[in-house]
């Protein structure tokens, strides 16, 4: 099969994946671009992929490593992409319902708490530093950007298909049965008890990142166990909603490796 014309249905409705959250939850479905995300999304959630002429006449069909596609026109394609310069690769992907109690209920849990983040990049950017920091999940509030939003997906760099994740209407209650199973919060907080190095972090532990401008709110603030802070130097008030939580994600890590042995304590 190929597909020629911009105006195919086909292309119409990638299009409106790319645009519409509403219409991604709906179906249950999202869209990623380029060969690396391609080829690492689960074969199983793989339902179409479409292949640019220009990306068929470089790549080959070799590329793509035996997975199903239908080519498409230059001109189709770019019709159908979220991004100016597309890539010539794109799939459609099914979603998967995480169960929040798998990780939450976890021994040795490390979970992200986001609240209100606005910033597709900051978003994305945190499922591929918390991967790489051993993150075993991480829960949004229903206010913060889609989490299958383009810019988010793209900034994850194939983090999204092994995070798992899950957006809850009400952060504090999640918090509270977290709290019954073990797992101590810490509140990013401009005003915290402490510098965030001083906690211990070896056991079930929970880091609150609120959003890029007000910060946590103060009803996710009081529901903290411990309020803790980024020690700054100069004028800086406070980072990046990405860096502090990947700031906050590594030094637990660290941490951790430090008490299995893996580096040494000095």
């Amino acid at each position: 099969m190929r597909i020629d014309s911009a105006k195919s249905s086909q292309v119409k409705q990638v299009a409106a994946l790319q645009k519409k959250a509403r219409l991604r939850r709906e179906q249950g479905v999202f869209v990623v671009e380029g060969l690396k995300m391609v080829l690492e999304a689960p074969r199983e959630r793989l339902l179409s992929v479409y292949a640019s002429d220009s990306f068929l006449e470089e790549s080959g069909e070799e590329a793509l490593k035996g997975i199903p596609f239908t080519a498409v026109s230059d001109n189709a394609f770019k019709a159908m992409a979220d991004t100016q310069t597309p890539q010539g690769v794109l799939a459609v992907v099914k979603t998967i319902n995480w169960k929040r109690e798998d990780f939450c209920g976890k021994d040795g849990a490390l979970l992200l708490f986001l609240e209100n983040l606005q910033d597709p990049g900051n978003l994305g950017t945190i499922f591929r530093a918390g991967e790489g920091a051993g993150v075993t999940g991480i829960l949004m509030s229903r206010d913060t950007v889609d989490v299958y939003n383009p810019k988010v997906i793209r900034s994850t760099m194939g983090s999204i298909y092994r995070v798992p994740f899950a957006v809850c209407e009400d952060l504090e209650t999640v918090l509270a049965e977290c709290r019954k199973v073990g797992i101590t919060s810490y509140g990013a907080h401009l005003e915290g008890e402490k510098n965030y190095e001083e906690a211990d972090y070896g056991k079930s532990s929970a880091f609150l990142i609120g959003n890029e401008g007000a910060g946590l709110s103060e009803k996710l603030s009081e529901a903290a166990d411990f309020l803790v802070k980024i020690p700054m130097e100069g004028r800086v008030e406070s980072l990046n909603a990405a860096v502090a939580a990947s700031v906050f994600m590594y030094e637990a890590a660290r941490q951790r490796r430090q008490k299995q042995g893996k580096i040494n304590k000095e």
